[in-house]
């Protein structure tokens, strides 16, 4: 059972090791020379598909698989075949893939599995069971009802901040740019979110029609720019119990890291080789820099609190 599951492991990263040219550390994933036409999602699927055929053809031999691993032998024998089958469906949808070894912060050294390339390959194993422990977490805290703000300011998560928040009940999310003192100077930002949805409300009924044309033009627009800037914060009420973080390596997050825990709220977050693990109370490692990656990962979330 064992070099079953590490010749599964073995076959992920030898994957990764074929798509030399397969890096994520940008907005649009790279794919090999030739390959580049294919753009978007459907691109990046078609040559994962390719490249898990081709590493089925190659018959490995047990004595040639790596022993890079530091996971324990019960630790690949606790995987089910289900646990199999979703690294395959993660490796696909590119939850493996981290930054360089060079970008690496020291502690996130054991949830490396190996190195291709010299792009560090995640540890799927332990990222199946930090979802699962998350997912418990948050599942409590929702019976306990503790308050959730979710943070995710990069354009690759944003459909999934949105779909996550509305799993926990409607909680308060930030997917614009990250306003400074939203937690520890929550009392006045409270003050300008009561202040803007009430004049949202005074122009959905029309309680300027005895303005000028330029004043409620310039009212307008003010009601635009607060709802840019608050979008998802109409129901911050209170400072949370928990702050959700995905990618912990953005100079926006990072403020939200240490607003957090100067409020010594708890942290959870998905983070990759480039951040700091021991900033957060719980994590799921895994590749925060894509959108496939992102949203499988927060889709698994939401179906198991569900």
């Amino acid at each position: 059972m064992f070099l079953d599951i590490l010749f599964l492991c073995e076959k992920v990263a030898l994957l990764f090791s074929l798509s030399t040219n397969y890096q994520l550390g940008t907005p649009a994933c790279r794919l090999p020379a030739g390959r580049q036409g294919r753009q978007g999602r459907q691109g990046r699927q078609e040559y994962t598909n390719k490249a898990m055929n081709d590493t089925d053809q190659k018959n490995i031999p047990s004595s040639e698989l790596s022993s890079e691993s530091d996971l324990a032998v019960e630790d690949f024998a606790a995987l089910s075949s289900q646990d199999e089958s979703l690294i395959i469906e993660m490796a696909k949808a590119g939850v493996l893939y981290g930054h360089k070894k060079s970008r690496k912060n020291p502690s996130f050294e054991k949830y490396v599995f190996t190195t291709r390339n010299g792009v560090e390959v995640i540890d799927l194993s332990l990222t199946l069971k930090a979802i699962d422990e998350i997912s418990q977490f948050i599942k409590k805290s929702l019976e306990e009802r503790k308050s959730f703000l979710i943070i995710g300011t990069q354009p690759a998560a944003r459909e999934s901040i949105i779909n996550l928040a509305g799993a926990l009940g409607g909680s308060s999310y930030v997917v614009n740019k990250w306003i400074g003192g939203l937690i520890t100077n929550f009392s006045v930002l409270y003050k300008r979110i009561e202040y803007y949805k009430k004049r949202k409300k005074d122009l959905q009924e029309k309680r300027f029609e005895g303005y000028t044309k330029k004043e409620k033009l310039l009212i307008s627009r003010e009601v635009e720019k607060m709802g840019e800037r608050f979008l998802g914060l109409e129901e911050y009420t209170k400072i949370p119990d928990i702050v959700f973080v995905i990618d912990s390596s953005l100079k926006g997050h990072k403020t939200v890291i240490r607003e957090a825990q100067k409020k010594k709220i708890t942290l959870v977050g998905i983070i990759d080789n480039d951040d700091n693990p021991r900033e957060f109370d719980y994590l799921i490692p895994a590749n925060d820099h894509s959108k496939p990656s992102i949203n499988w990962v927060v889709s698994k979330i939401i179906e198991k609190i569900k």
